[in-house]
């Protein structure tokens, strides 16, 4: 189990390293991504549906209006 966990711990931090260099949209466009997926699932599975498609909807949906607001003018 502690192996496991090592794991996981080493392959967030990986993923939380590699988005360092980002620009500001791209920085917008994950988060966006990663809050649509999570919405998008839980909605889904509250509905009834597939979590999985809830998920790929929801993140795509996020990417796109984290590019849109992240392309706004200031």
């Amino acid at each position: 189990m502690l192996r496991i966990q090592s794991f996981v711990l080493l392959l967030i931090l990986s993923l939380l390293g590699g988005c360092a260099g980002l620009s500001p949209t791209q920085q917008r466009m994950l988060t966006g991504s990663a809050l649509g997926a999570a919405a998008g699932a839980g909605v889904s599975t509250v509905a009834g549906g597939d979590p999985w498609v809830g998920a790929a909807l929801g993140g795509v949906g996020g990417a796109v209006t984290g590019y849109v607001v992240g392309k706004r003018p200031r």
